[in-house]
């Protein structure tokens, strides 16, 4: 098993080798490069940082299709008229609030008309809220119609509808919704170009930032000081230290680990009396936080993130796991008992996001631990298979219920690899809770792990993380799952190079987080393009 397309010996799933040729990297081999359009996320950013809007218009927008599983696939992002609608009607709501009186306004401009004509002050601010709408310099076309669209309508409106009609332009523009890349070119090289220093300030900013560049970074592109490897990785450790950078590591692990939505998960009164929606919010705010404190604070490693015996609450998520130590809204640090609860594995979060019924599914648990954490492959089930989870019996675990399930022929394949890790972790119910019995029985959470270097049993998930902790297929897989953000397209083998430069660098670094995220700058893939896509 390969770990997510890595490029090496074994392919994904099937748990052979299989002979590869070497790579040969000696010349810069950057794989695809299409051209990037503003998810949902980054747009509620941009819009934030340009006109301290925070009320995240971007959701408003029609929902990305999923395509590289983060929303930002470059190649599934279309623009049916659906989109094209919405952008006008949330640039228009954007606008409109960005000029509703004059202190915001003014704000909003940075120029005074009673101190300047309004003419001078509509040109102030096209020059620098242009620049960093279409984070590069404007050219004198696309100021001139902007300035146009102000003259247009000034003289039948007020000042402040004039240059919110140039904000609605701008929002509307193709320029700023997307992100063009020309790049320059590379002496002695036909196939590739490197990025131009606003074009690197761009991908550097929503890798780290999700959002438009600083003036630090456009001050950088201006001086030619982002035309190197260096230059650009000291940018990045400048950069990744910025609070902001946690935002773009919270939606990445949110949606890697499927918690970005368990806020709106419905769940059973009858099975659930004590769970309500605003314990789903803590779950992933207990995971976000458990996340900065490794990534930021702690070891930074991955290995920490699958077996780190502590955990954050505040007062209501401790009574529900009955840690009865902590009281109030806000969340501290605990140290856990390090047997029933370690690492992410154990949190509520994942497991809530992985039980969708009323009952533990251990193939829907199975299921997530080998295809998002190791990266495995499954097979649709066979044509004209009507898949159905089991019935449950009141005289059964819902183990024994599934092994019943597993023995059928037709169900046997896929489910030898998935249920019998997802019954690592029927020690918790369907929202994270510990349980010792099912159905008045003994819960036996022994599992196995195949066609994975992590393969063989284990006794519950603190195990199962442990497992995964020193397993070279769980690394290779965060390294996809971090190429595949990064980069913004579905992993491919035009990406071996890259993936080996980012797997060297994390091994390098002892799995350490922050030091992948800086890796992510020296890749081909992120210093070139293609010249013809």
């Amino acid at each position: 098993m390969s770990g997510g397309g890595s490029g090496g010996t074994d392919l994904p799933g099937t748990g052979g080798a299989v002979a590869q040729p070497p790579l040969d990297c000696s010349q810069p081999a950057p794989g695809i490069a299409p051209i990037r359009r503003l998810t949902r996320f980054e747009y509620s950013n941009v819009v934030r940082d340009l006109l301290a809007d925070t009320t995240s218009p971007g959701n408003q927008l029609p929902p990305e299709l999923r395509g590289n599983g983060f929303s930002n696939d470059a190649l599934s992002l279309t623009t049916p008229r659906l989109l094209v609608d919405a952008y006008q009607s949330v640039a228009q709501d954007v606008a409109a609030r960005a000029t509703k009186d004059a202190a915001t306004l003014l704000k909003t401009t940075s120029c005074d008309t009673t101190k300047m004509s309004e003419t001078a002050c509509a040109q102030s601010f096209i020059t620098n809220f242009g620049t960093r709408a279409f984070r590069r310099p404007l050219d004198s076309t696309e100021s001139t119609a902007m300035l146009g669209v102000y003259n247009a309508v000034r003289p039948t409106s007020t000042h402040a509808d004039a240059i919110a009609a140039v904000i609605e332009m701008a929002l509307q523009s193709p320029q700023f919704l997307y992100r063009p890349e020309f790049g320059v070119p590379v002496s002695g090289s036909s196939s590739v170009v490197r990025m131009s220093g606003y074009e690197m300030a761009t991908r550097l900013s929503f890798l780290f930032w999700g959002t438009v560049p600083d003036q630090t970074l456009l001050d950088a592109a201006k001086a030619g000081k982002l035309d190197s490897k260096d230059q650009v990785l000291t940018q990045a450790t400048r950069m990744i230290a910025d609070p902001k950078t946690k935002d773009v590591a919270h939606f990445f692990h949110d949606t890697w680990l499927g918690i970005n939505a368990i806020d709106t998960t419905p769940r059973d009164a009858t099975w659930f009396p004590n769970y309500t929606p605003d314990l789903a919010t803590l779950f992933r705010q207990e995971t976000e936080q458990f996340m900065d404190y490794v990534i930021w604070q702690g070891k930074g490693d991955l290995a920490t993130i699958y077996t780190g015996p502590i955990t954050f609450v505040n007062g209501p998520l401790s009574k529900f796991y009955g840690f009865g130590n902590v009281t109030g809204d806000a969340f501290q640090m605990v140290t856990t008992d390090g047997t029933r609860r370690a690492g992410i594995l154990s949190q509520a979060s994942i497991l809530s996001a992985t039980t969708p019924g009323s009952h533990n599914n251990p193939v829907v648990r199975g299921k997530f631990i080998y295809t998002k954490l190791l990266c495995g492959t499954v097979p649709d089930p066979p044509a004209g298979l009507v898949v159905t989870e089991p019935t449950s019996d009141p005289t059964l675990t819902m183990r024994e219920v599934f092994e019943m399930h597993r023995a059928a022929p037709a169900c046997a394949g896929c489910h030898q690899r998935l249920d019998p890790i997802g019954f690592g972790l029927e020690h918790y119910n369907g929202i994270g809770l510990w349980q010792d019995t099912d159905n008045n029985k003994p819960i036996d959470a022994t599992g196995n792990l195949v066609d994975t270097d992590a393969k063989g049993t284990f006794d519950g998930a603190v195990a199962l993380g442990q497992k995964l902790a020193v397993s070279q297929d769980a690394q290779n897989c965060y390294v996809g799952q971090w190429l595949t953000f990064a980069y913004g397209h579905v992993e491919s083998p035009d990406d071996a190079c890259n993936r080996q430069s980012l797997v060297n660098a994390f091994s390098g670094a002892k799995g350490n987080v922050r030091q992948l995220m800086l890796a992510l700058t020296q890749t081909d893939a992120f210093l070139y393009k293609p010249v013809a896509q």
